[in-house]
């Protein structure tokens, strides 16, 4: 398997440079915490080590070290396909290198032959209530294959430490396979009355996700799902679901298990959950304005809109301070598929006026938009209009980074993550001897 080659080529370098850190350098203080820090949520306190990306404040994600516009430049493409192939973006997060055509169409390959979900996790999904959110019929269907782990086998057989990687590998490559299955299952149970269609071995991971979902015959939709899949793979180790997930895996419970943890954060409306609020907020100006308004008329909307005690939602983020680089390539997207769409041009002109008023305002740090901000739009030009589905097609492409995070620190040997608790009087004594 390449994957397993190349991991296995790169481990006797990346296990000295660790320990060189950790024997030669253990007593080097990264950062120091203040109370208001402690009682922020440890907001941008230093507390993971995330080789695979990293959120640079003016150029946004880096994957591997490749910003956005590197990776949908350099990663290898299906003939005819505008978009790269998920599955190059999949060997670059776990080899660590640019693929090759081949090699991208080696982890597509795969992932074809590891599809079968079991009709058990479909029956799962079946008896849960028809109203149930369709992020817990995700999070429970990936929990449903836990069963299958490898890991969790070769655990209880007894196995080197030094290979737990391998069949954490393995369980993340069946894992990953799926994704579009479930994902397409999920939505043609809720929304399409249940109706089936197979997988086809022949396309690629991001286009059969469009083909089961009826748009087998949508060259952009397909290209559109590529493209989204790829921009929310990963955004450093510190947000919600990554988090979470990478605690859990750290008690070496399997990436199922992991997984599933990290999409019950995704869940929450504070994280996965914001591409709706923005979707909904450009409905509600569209509504508010049977014409496209102007830029004077979008300006007293959102002042009375802000006067109120809201926030505007997809505008702002904790680390960027520049437009996120994944809006402006969904953005780009946009304004070559759909340029006459409404909503769209409403996301462009709000785009224009916007930042420029939040600085006026002047109580974020950052006045530009991020993701969130148009992909609710992209998918509903093409008619995926289920709100409440938007956060399981997040949760597809944020499981590509979860599990590489997973095989990566099992491959280095991280430890369980145990940080240490104080009480509020051991605080209030530290201000008082300071």
């Amino acid at each position: 398997m390449r994957l397993y080659d190349r991991i296995s080529a790169q481990l006797v370098g990346w296990r000295q440079r660790v320990s060189h850190l950790k024997e030669a350098h253990g007593a080097v203080k990264v950062s120091d915490i203040t109370i208001e820090q402690l009682y922020g949520g440890i907001r941008g306190v230093a507390i993971n080590v995330s080789d695979i990306s990293y959120v640079d404040p003016q150029e946004g994600i880096r994957l591997r070290g490749f910003t956005v516009p590197e990776i949908l430049t350099l990663l290898p493409k299906m003939k005819g396909a505008e978009m790269p192939m998920v599955g190059g973006l999949y060997h670059l997060l776990m080899a660590n290198e640019i693929p090759t055509y081949e090699d991208a169409l080696a982890v597509e390959s795969e992932w074809i032959k590891r599809s079968t979900v079991p009709e058990h996790v479909f029956d799962v999904i079946r008896q849960l209530p028809h109203d149930a959110h369709p992020m817990t019929m995700f999070s429970m269907a990936i929990l449903a294959m836990q069963p299958e782990s490898v890991f969790a086998k070769k655990y209880n057989e007894g196995i080197p430490k030094t290979d737990y990687w391998k069949y954490y590998l393995e369980d993340s490559l069946t894992l990953t396979a799926r994704l579009p299955v479930i994902g397409a299952f999920i939505y043609n149970h809720k929304y399409r009355q249940g109706q089936h269609i197979p997988l086809d071995p022949n396309l690629d991971w991001g286009a059969n996700f469009a083909h089961m979902i009826g748009k087998g015959d949508d060259k952009e939709y397909q290209d559109l799902a590529r493209l989204f899949f790829i921009l929310h793979s990963d955004h450093e180790s510190g947000n919600v679901s990554a988090h979470a997930s990478h605690l859990v895996a750290s008690a070496l419970s399997d990436v199922y298990y992991a997984c599933s943890a990290g999409m019950n954060g995704l869940a929450g409306p504070l994280h996965g959950l914001a591409n709706q609020e923005c979707l909904k907020w450009l409905l509600d100006l569209q509504d508010a304005f049977p014409d496209q308004p102007s830029c004077q008329q979008l300006e007293q909307y959102v002042w009375d809109y802000l006067d109120s005690g809201r926030v505007i939602p997809g505008y702002g983020h904790a680390v960027l301070r520049v437009t996120d680089p994944r809006f402006i390539a969904q953005l780009d997207y946009g304004k070559q598929h759909m340029p006459d769409d409404e909503l769209f041009q409403l996301v462009t002109q709000v785009y224009e006026c916007l930042p420029g008023i939040l600085v006026k305002q002047g109580k974020i740090k950052n006045p530009f938009p991020n993701v969130d901000a148009i992909n609710g739009a992209l998918q509903y030009h093409y008619g995926i209009r289920e709100f409440d589905f938007y956060t399981v097609l997040f949760g597809m492409g944020r499981i590509l980074g979860l599990t590489a995070h997973a095989v990566w620190s099992r491959a280095l040997g991280k430890p369980i993550d145990r940080p240490k608790s104080l009480t509020t009087r051991m605080l209030e004594e530290m201000v008082i001897k300071s």
